[in-house]
């Protein structure tokens, strides 16, 4: 019995390790890289605290080396995403009821694991199976999965500390429900600290979780589990399936005790499942909660004061630091004419010293695409580029996948800022500039602000305080996170609260409260001391 009101340890970002030559965390890396590569792994299900398998297994791979095998995966079907809602279900009633405290303890100790013991085996993992750098696996798999399970436990009390106002007599309380049903989780490649993140976020706060993560995440969703299994996350509580997306989609959607979903992923996909949601709302014995996070065209505005350096280097780390596959690189840029030239200089400075090959290889900034799919997308685009005279290529362009999925950091410049590569979410090393004239200032700012669907990241360079001013009011619901004087990419969880509105979700900002607000259903409860026994009110009397 809980008999005390406890105080959880005070979150703090993680020290984000810098692997400088003949560091321990390099010597670290480089012995569970090595490690990795020498074995291949069998990747089971996890349902109900059992290890699952088929017979239908699945080849992973570094997109970098994709003759390489790191392992197999079981590929799963609807049958076993049943079997998963069951689970999820069956554990429900005991994990909601768990006092607050030891779910707070477990993921807390799952910080701690992945600070410490699995830090080298998780940023590995990202590294080999995501093609992903040491620093971009460092500051995602590790820093940040580590502050979204620690900054969540501190966001989790902040919530059960509220508590409403009572008059004489009455005491009132509110009571944070989990929802009824269960959770799915549906989780991306790109960063791992997500895939993390989207099923223990509602998980912390009493639900049961069905996750699906990306197959080419499977093999680092794997350390995930086996670090919550560690820190002691009972059975059924989430439940890891890797079911194609349209079975397990009909499967969860149809499904009567559905309670909501937690997503990033496509703007497509999630349109898919909401119109799917939307159809099925006479199952559900609630309205689900809808959070998603999905596609963005992420924009660099660089003002004629700005300073060029500092938007080349925006330019340079915001659009190709892993290959242009954050959900928040930037894709589009518009440049004022009187600046352009010596942003030019100094962006191709930046872009000619770029090293290009396998995450192995520590001196590499820029590693391969994800899988084959994404590369001829990419290259598609880069070859109508070639054959538009509204458009010019003036760096990269090349790409080659013979061994990996690799494509050159790719800039191009057009006349048009209509341009297909201005306004379509390309998902690779790809940044398109439109250079305008100084003297258009607003009027470029309305242009941006009109000319994509999307609105998850966006940043404005400029000296200017009043250039500032008019870029913050002009472009306010053009970006959920939006950045001054900074790359629209690198948000901190408890700093820069994540997610953008019209195409690119629902903005419920993870690592912040706002996003636990979600997985709860508040219960007003009104105790009153001392009954009224009589129903007349004074107003009744009569001299």
């Amino acid at each position: 019995m809980s008999n005390a009101f406890y105080t959880v340890p005070a979150p703090k970002n993680e020290p984000v390790k810098e692997y400088r030559a003949g560091s321990p965390e390099k010597i670290a890396l480089k012995a569970a890289l090595k490690e990795a590569r020498s074995k291949e792994v069998d990747a089971p299900m996890y349902i109900g605290g059992k290890k699952i398998t088929t017979t239908n297994k699945q080849r992973m791979f570094p997109p970098h080396d994709h003759k390489h095998t790191l392992g197999y995966f079981h590929q799963g079907d609807a049958s076993h995403v049943q079997m998963a809602i069951e689970a999820a279900m069956k554990a429900k009633e005991k994990w909601s009821n768990m006092p607050w405290e030891h779910r707070a303890a477990i993921f807390l100790k799952a910080a701690d694991l992945l600070a410490g013991p699995y830090r080298s085996k998780m940023n590995a993992a990202t590294m080999l199976a995501q093609s992903k750098n040491a620093y971009q696996a460092e500051i995602d798999s590790a820093c940040e999965l580590i502050d979204f399970l620690r900054y969540n436990v501190h966001f989790m009390t902040d919530i059960y500390k509220y508590q409403p106002e009572s008059s004489p007599g009455i005491w009132n309380r509110s009571e944070w429900r989990p929802l009824e049903g269960f959770v799915f989780a549906l989780t991306p490649f790109n960063f791992t600290a997500i895939a993390g993140n989207l099923p223990t976020a509602p998980a912390m706060m009493g639900n049961t979780i069905v996750w699906k993560p990306a197959n080419t995440q499977i093999y680092s969703a794997q350390v995930i589990m086996e670090i919550l299994i560690e820190a002691g996350l009972p059975d059924g509580v989430i439940n890891l399936v890797y079911v194609s997306g349209p079975v397990i989609g009909k499967e969860v959607t149809s499904h009567k005790d559905f309670g909501g979903i937690h997503f990033t992923g496509s703007s497509s996909t999630f349109n898919d499942l909401w119109k799917s949601i939307g159809e099925n709302i006479p199952r559900y014995k609630s309205y689900p909660r809808i959070v998603g996070e999905t596609g963005g065209k992420d924009f660099v505005f660089a003002h004629s004061s700005a300073d060029a350096k500092a938007v080349a280097v925006g330019l340079s780390r915001g659009a190709f630091e892993y290959q242009g596959q954050k959900c928040s690189a930037a894709s589009r840029a518009y440049i004022a004419d009187n600046i352009w030239p010596d942003v030019k200089k100094y962006l191709l400075e930046d872009l000619a010293s770029f090293k290009m090959g396998p995450t192995e290889d520590f001196t590499n900034f820029v590693n391969a695409v994800i899988d084959e799919k994404s590369f001829d997308k990419i290259a598609n685009y880069i070859e109508e580029a070639k054959k538009d005279k509204n458009a010019e290529i003036i760096a990269g362009g090349k790409y080659d996948k013979s061994k990996g999925w690799f494509i050159e950091p790719t800039v191009i410049q057009v006349k048009d800022p209509g341009y297909v590569t201005m306004c379509e979410e390309i998902f690779g090393p790809v940044l398109t500039i439109y250079v305008y004239p100084a003297d258009k200032y607003e009027e470029n700012l309305r242009l941006c602000d009109s000319t994509s669907e999307y609105a998850l990241t966006g940043c404005i360079f400029a000296q200017d305080r009043e250039a500032i001013v008019i870029a913050s009011k002009i472009l306010q619901n053009s970006a959920g996170n939006f950045y001054i004087n900074d790359k629209p990419t690198g948000a901190v969880v408890g700093q820069q609260p994540f997610g953008g509105a019209r195409a690119s979700g629902t903005n419920d900002k993870a690592g912040s409260h706002i996003n636990l607000m979600r997985w709860v259903s508040p219960r007003s409860i009104k105790e009153t001391f001392v009954s009224p026994v009589d129903y007349r009110y004074p107003f009744l009397g009569e001299e």
